[in-house]
């Protein structure tokens, strides 16, 4: 239980430990996945990134005077967890490239705001030096944030977006060659009149 805001400031570093850990076992799978080159490469650069931020988790339990213990983590687990039921889904490669960003973006905003918690609360307390370690972490963070939404708005959203309408027009066609050419001005005759007898309807109510 935390009585005095360094135990909450310590809790919330384990906390943050646990959810570094996660991810440099969930980015990996992501990478693996993400059918995009520069999407994949920006996983695999985060990866690296990830695992220097569990290093400087470690430095400030050293600085805090604490032994190196995480907390498991609920919010990352379930975001992981939400990723990983994403993977296994049917989806185009482009969808599925949207998707993963997603999936990173919301690890990553969790990941900000703990960082951004942890720095206030280190600052309050006066511990500057570990303020300082946190927030090139949270730097980090940002800069990745950042990287994953240019990859998005570049091309891949664009992309997702293509196939869909793609979809769509193939399905509209197909649909269209499956009826019958004597069948469709039959049904074209059909509308026709019966767009002129509620004509004739609204007429007769109007006057």
């Amino acid at each position: 239980m935390s009585d005095t805001l360094r135990d909450a400031l310590i809790d919330e570093i384990k906390d943050l430990y646990n959810a570094e850990k996660q991810l440099t076992k969930a980015l990996p799978k992501m990478a693996k996945n993400a059918t995009n080159e520069d999407l994949r490469e920006a996983l695999e650069s985060h990866l690296a990134e990830t695992e220097g931020h569990v290093g400087r988790l470690e430095q400030v339990f050293e600085m805090l005077d604490e032994k190196v213990r995480g907390k498991q983590c609920a919010g990352m687990a379930g975001i992981i967890e939400e990723g990983n039921q994403m993977l296994q889904e049917d989806l185009e490669d482009a969808v599925l490239d949207a998707c993963i960003i997603a999936a990173g973006q919301r690890a990553e905003h969790y990941e900000m705001a703990a960082y951004g918690t942890s720095i206030a609360w280190a600052e309050a307390l006066g511990l500057n030096d570990v303020a300082e370690l946190l927030r090139e972490t949270l730097e980090e963070e940002k800069a990745a944030d950042e990287k994953l939404s240019a990859l998005a708005e570049s091309s891949i959203n664009s992309e997702a977006a293509a196939g869909a309408e793609s979809d769509d027009e193939e399905s509209e066609d197909s649909e269209s060659e499956d009826v019958p050419p004597a069948s469709r001005q039959a049904a074209g005759r059909r509308v026709a009149n019966g767009s002129a007898g509620k004509s004739a309807k609204r007429s007769a109510s109007r006057r």
